[in-house]
């Protein structure tokens, strides 16, 4: 089945399939930026004053969860072809085993929409920035892994950006020092997020849509208390929206926007390559600024521009260098492999 797939794939004009592409990138675009500038709006919109951001963060776990059953149900009664999603149950032993993850997973939701509050979608790209550094690092510390030369003068640039966008931040009288702390701890959280998924996916087997499942339900039991912690409760139940259709129908896009980037994602992987993928998301972050910019109407120096261009400069150039180093990697082996070949009949 697998190699007739294949056969069709190749037998398939090139027209066909780089429309393809380009239709697949513009939806993670689209759903990407979109779901920045929705979750800006409910988290630090002057017409909502919902300040509130767990619960936010909380409703779109629940939106999540939700989703994912009703996919999975759905799956059992619509032929196969269709719709193709795992089978899901809840298992008390499953969410033990994926609790570790969830922690950090609520620390990387909460601290990125935290982030985004403070800071706003212009300065966003260059708030959270460092988990790349983070990778770095933290491969380094638990994983005993070092990195080439190339990639940490990558990580020197983006560095480099996020300083002086701090610098810059600060001299146009917009920078929020919470934001950027949130920031650092929302890519801290990332780096620990993608480690830690690596763990756990055996106890899903290997399943990320279970995965995301297991995850959001662990999220929704958790944010409950920290709502009652934090006096947010007591913040939503006096809110004056709170019987608005248009409230719970942004928040309730915002939670599909939120399971969807996941989808697309897997999907922009899956139609070009994970490198590819990288770019693009950096290419993202580059039309998202200029955009929340225009938006905003705001007015930036050249130092400010610069700053991200160096942030997104220094991750295309890191993520560029990571994939010729697993290209070369993987095309090892088989070098080696056909240099075995070759020697063997004098040896015999």
């Amino acid at each position: 089945m697998a190699m007739a797939g294949d056969e069709k794939g190749d037998r398939e004009p090139f027209l066909v399939r780089a429309v393809k592409i380009a239709m697949v990138v513009m939806l993670y675009w689209f759903i990407s930026i979109t779901m920045v500038f929705l979750n800006k709006y409910l988290l630090d919109s002057p017409s909502l004053r919902l300040d509130a951001p767990l619960f936010v963060t909380f409703y779109q776990c629940l939106v999540t969860v939700l989703l994912c059953k009703a996919l999975s149900m759905m799956s059992m009664v619509i032929p196969t072809g269709v719709i193709e999603f795992p089978s899901i149950r809840f298992d008390l032993k499953v969410l033990r085993s994926v609790l570790p993850l969830s922690l950090v997973f609520i620390g990387m939701i909460t601290f990125n929409n935290l982030c985004l509050k403070n800071l706003g979608v212009a300065f966003y790209t260059v708030g959270r920035c460092l988990s790349t550094v983070f990778n770095v690092l933290l491969s380094y510390v638990l994983l005993k892994q070092t990195t080439s030369k190339y990639a940490l003068l990558s990580c020197g640039v983006i560095l480099g950006g996020f300083w002086l966008g701090i610098d810059q931040e600060g001299a146009g009288g917009t920078l929020s020092w919470s934001g950027i702390f949130f920031g650092v701890l929302a890519s801290l959280c990332v780096s620990l997020n993608a480690i830690y998924t690596k763990k756990v996916l055996p106890a899903v087997d290997g399943s990320i849509w279970r995965l995301t499942f297991y995850n959001n339900v662990n999220a929704c039991f958790l944010f409950l208390p920290l709502m009652v912690v934090f006096g947010e409760l007591g913040t939503v139940f006096s809110f004056d929206k709170l019987n608005s259709l248009h409230f719970w129908g942004m928040m309730t896009l915002g939670g599909i926007f939120g399971f969807a980037i996941g989808y697309v994602t897997g999907l922009q992987i899956q139609f070009t390559s994970p490198l590819t993928h990288n770019i693009s998301g950096t290419a993202k972050a580059c039309a998202q600024t200029v955009l929340a910019v225009f938006y905003d109407q705001q007015t930036k120096s050249f130092l400010w521009w610069t700053s991200n261009a160096m942030v997104l400069g220094g991750s295309f150039c890191y993520t560029w260098v990571k994939g010729l180093e697993m290209k070369k990697m993987q095309d090892q082996p088989a070098t080696q492999t056909n240099g075995n070949e070759e020697k063997s009949p004098s040896g015999v």
